[in-house]
């Protein structure tokens, strides 16, 4: 039996988490009510939960130029695709390697690890080696690599895991048998590392999903618009709403007749569709991963 005080406490944190669970929700629902109004309504009324006078003019207006906001999407899809399934892989290597004391020189690894994380080469620097070393501006691979591809903290967490969740027995036995580390890392460690796989990768894609900074610095408008995501297209619009007026000049749509802020609020709903659809399906392992991978040594 629950006694008084416990059951006080039960109800004020569930009223807590509720008023929280509110805070985070109205937003999304102010976006989609915003995406289904009126333009004229929206700019003399304000924003409200249930529109006041509804339209779809936003998404016929997406629908009239989906030529470009549709290629943003599938940029957008196919730079998170890549960007993710490579950053796993990196990240899981490297992991399994800090996670053996035995390998030689296993200590500087970790602690250059752990040093990127307090320090870093900065904006200026960074961009000078992506742009000049690398020459990835104004081409796909300035969305994949800089910033985003391999993450100290990831990093930490799944070595974590591998420390505390797979048994060291275990990859010993799989030694005696003649397995490889490499055989061992993709037949035992990485099939029993669904749940941090699963976390980092959630992590990781929703960091490319999100991303827009890896375009402002490397994608120029003249020759790196066609690579242009969601996000970063986004981003332009808000900054400067004449792109679509341009845009739009050459179907005969007016710059009165383009639902600027609305249509905003509109791709800001079809950016969220694609995480709102592969989060349930992942937040089982989430948690789990997240709990496991954060345990210290």
């Amino acid at each position: 039996m629950k006694t008084r005080d416990a059951f006080k406490w039960q109800v004020i944190s569930h009223v807590v988490l509720m008023f929280f669970a509110l805070c985070a929700l109205i937003p999304f629902i102010l976006l989609v009510a915003a995406s289904f109004s009126d333009e004229v309504a929206v700019m003399t009324q304000g924003y409200s939960i249930i529109p006041k006078e509804f339209s779809l003019d936003a998404y016929t207006y997406i629908a009239t130029r989906w030529a470009d906001i549709g290629r943003s999407y599938l940029m957008t899809i196919l730079v998170t695709l890549i960007g993710t399934g490579v950053s796993m892989i990196i990240t899981s290597m490297f992991a399994y390697t800090l996670s053996m004391d035995f390998v030689p020189g296993v200590k500087i690894l970790n602690f250059l690890c752990i040093f990127t994380m307090l320090f870093s080469g900065g904006v200026v620097g960074s961009y000078y080696i992506w742009s000049n070393v690398f020459h990835i501006r104004d081409t796909i691979w300035g969305l994949i690599l800089p910033n985003l591809m391999m993450n100290a903290f990831n990093v930490i967490l799944v070595k974590n895991y591998y420390v505390n969740s797979i048994p060291a027995s275990l990859r010993e036995a799989a030694r005696i048998d003649g397995c490889s580390e490499i055989g061992i890392f993709w037949k035992i460690a990485m099939p029993l590392s669904i749940p941090i796989n699963a976390t980092i990768g959630l992590m990781t894609g929703l960091a490319y999903w999100n991303d827009w900074t890896n375009g402002l610095y490397y994608l120029t408008e003249r020759n790196g618009s066609q690579y242009y995501t969601i996000q970063l297209l986004l981003n332009r619009i808000s900054e400067n709403i004449q792109w679509l007026s341009t845009a739009a000049q050459g179907a005969g749509v007016t710059t009165a007749n383009i639902p600027t802020t609305t249509s905003r609020m509109a791709i800001g709903v079809i950016g969220l569709i694609p995480v709102l659809i592969v989060y349930p399906f992942l937040q089982k392992y989430f948690v789990k991963g997240i709990t496991v991978g954060a345990v210290k040594e």
